[in-house]
């Protein structure tokens, strides 16, 4: 079980990111694939002159990610309520919760809050792993370079990296967008912790939203293909390792549930039961 849960976890993203490198990094075929979205007549990419379209992708899309990050720190911040109100001391106060429907809200956030902090932290390791390379690759993006009518000479980033200090002002990669649709994925590693048999439905889903992203800045001529993935890998990481310091790997690897099984909670070596926050 050991072997295959780092197979698929640590394998299978790491043979993901040596295609990449190989495939897009050592070819020119990001450039080809932009050269078709770029119009030479106008030295525009024609989609990133259409308002619409920027606001839908580029504002609009960005509220599912946001506001996950929001709700997760807000339940965060009130997981402290509940213990702090202690209805059994407090009855009149817990009484009052309970009629205003507000106890089972602090309770919910209470019994959770592992899980929120741990999205919360995820949300911002990945943030900041995606912040770090930006400004240590100091990477252009193609709008901005001369080969689509900007003043920046093209550069690859791993001709530019600088692990002690920022490499210049560039700021495309790996994408920043992308990266937002991305970080839903610490959603799948919650799903994990209790078994969910959807959780591969959350994993799908955030990399479709992360592409989704990251592909809309690539028609509108701010990001190469091979920035989205990039993204996709390194905010991957950055979730999986956050997940195992808060879970533990021995949570994660269990298989999901089937319809008809339920969650049990964990035991003692002495047979009680132990809360999973």
């Amino acid at each position: 079980m050991n072997a295959r849960f780092y197979a698929y976890n640590f394998g299978i993203p790491l043979a993901c990111a040596a295609l990449v490198f190989l495939l897009f990094d050592m070819t020119r075929i990001d450039i080809a694939f932009s050269n078709l979205l770029f119009d030479p007549l106008t030295q525009t990419f024609p989609l990133d002159k259409i308002h619409l379209f920027e606001k839908i992708t580029h504002k609009w899309a960005r509220i599912i990610p946001n506001w996950t990050a929001e709700i997760a720190l807000i339940s965060a911040m009130l997981s402290v309520v509940w213990p702090l109100v202690n209805p059994q001391k407090h009855q009149r106060l817990g009484a009052f919760l309970e009629r205003s429907k507000v106890a089972p809200v602090l309770r919910f956030a209470a019994d959770h809050r592992r899980d929120f902090l741990f999205v919360v932290v995820a949300f911002a390791v990945c943030t900041g792993v995606i912040h770090f390379l930006k400004s240590h690759t100091s990477v252009y993006c193609p709008i901005e370079t001369t080969l689509y009518g900007g003043k920046m000479a093209h550069i690859e980033w791993y001709s530019n990296f600088q692990l002690f200090h920022e490499a210049g002002s560039g700021r495309c990669w790996p994408g920043g967008h992308a990266s937002g649709g991305f970080t839903m994925l610490a959603l799948y590693f919650v799903g994990r912790r209790y078994q969910w048999r959807f959780s591969s439905a959350l994993l799908w889903g955030s990399l479709l939203l992360g592409f989704i992203y990251g592909t809309t800045r690539v028609l509108q001529g701010w990001h190469y293909m091979s920035h989205t993935f990039w993204a996709a890998i390194f905010v991957w990481f950055a979730c999986l390792l956050t997940a195992l310091a808060f879970y533990g790997r021995a949570r994660l690897e269990r298989p999901v549930l089937q319809k008809h099984e339920q969650c049990l909670p964990a035991q003692t070596p002495s047979g009680l039961e132990m809360p999973f926050n």
